[in-house]
């Protein structure tokens, strides 16, 4: 038996129940009855730029997918690419593990467009990098300009540190770029290797990429109630924490540990309009896509049986 195979899904699962297991506790005294109160307070306007934020969100994550064949040099539809893109980060949140779970979806998908294994193998580390690389430079950006941000965290101030990680955060995207400039030799592993991509695609990785960030973290801010809300940066700020956090985990989902890290990073708040704007926050950037995602793989599955596909 392997134990590796199930090493990851093991610590997902132990985090998901330590996490729900620290929410419930910090969530004492709290009914479903305040919880749907907060859900209810927040008024139309806010539910209208949630929605509007997670279209935004995923439609550049499809940007992710464009940005990767336009890199090997890969032509397919526009509509196709958008929707497997679509239904890979979809299903992939949901599940966790996105890198492997999004190759298994991708290696579906693009193996009916004529993709080999390595184009696949190539295209889900180049959407990999554009995530990683986002999420450093939006970090490096708001530990540069809101290193307050770290006393959320650590409860006392580590402003000059906090400062310091930030631009070194932002040399580290800027040596990529660099990089991509030089035309460095590509990162080889076996027979697989993967180039620096040029620079024209590195400054759409650099603009799309931040963008569904900062689009996925408008939900959870439209959602917050106006009272104590410290405003759009701070709450990017911790949603990046909470949603590494999550990824690192491998919690599906991030159940529980998204949701315990961003109620710390905004203690200060009332803890039923923060738990409101998160539940918000999964039911239109996981619970909805999922619902659409599952319908999409079974159009596609049909669709390929008809074709006498396998």
């Amino acid at each position: 038996m392997n134990w590796r195979r199930y090493f990851w899904p093991v610590v997902g699962i132990a985090a998901v129940v330590f996490s729900l297991w620290l929410l419930l506790h910090e969530l004492r005294g709290i009914s479903l009855d305040d919880v749907w109160d907060g859900i209810v307070a927040i008024p139309a306007r806010g539910w209208v730029l949630a929605a509007l934020s997670s279209a935004i969100a995923y439609a550049s994550l499809a940007g992710y997918d464009h940005i990767a064949l336009l890199h090997i040099g890969k032509r397919v539809s526009w509509l196709f690419v958008t929707l497997c893109s679509f239904t890979t980060y979809a299903l992939s949140h949901n599940i966790g593990g996105s890198v492997f779970s999004g190759a298994v979806i991708r290696y579906r998908a693009y193996g009916t467009r004529g993709l080999s294994g390595q184009d696949v193998g190539v295209l889900v580390a180049i959407c990999w990098i554009t995530f990683v690389l986002s999420t450093i430079l939006v970090s490096g950006l708001v530990l540069v300009f809101e290193p307050e941000i770290i006393d959320r965290f650590s409860g006392a101030p580590h402003h000059g540190l906090a400062v310091a990680a930030g631009v070194a955060m932002l040399l580290l995207v800027a040596a990529y770029v660099f990089g991509s400039w030089l035309h460095l030799r590509p990162l080889k592993i076996g027979s697989f290797q993967v180039h620096y991509p040029a620079l024209p695609i590195v400054a759409r990785q650099l603009l799309i990429g931040p963008i569904e960030l900062l689009a996925a973290a408008a939900i959870i801010f439209f959602a917050l109630p106006a009272a104590g809300n410290p405003g759009y940066f701070v709450v990017l700020g911790v949603f990046l924490v909470s949603f590494s956090v999550a990824q690192i985990s491998h919690a599906p989902g991030g159940l529980g540990v998204f949701e315990v890290v961003f109620l710390a990073g905004l203690s200060h708040m009332d803890p039923v309009g923060v738990l409101a704007a998160l539940l918000v926050f999964r039911l239109f950037y996981l619970i909805i896509p999922l619902l659409i995602a599952l319908g999409v793989v079974l159009y596609f599955e049909h669709s390929q049986l008809g074709r006498g596909g396998k």
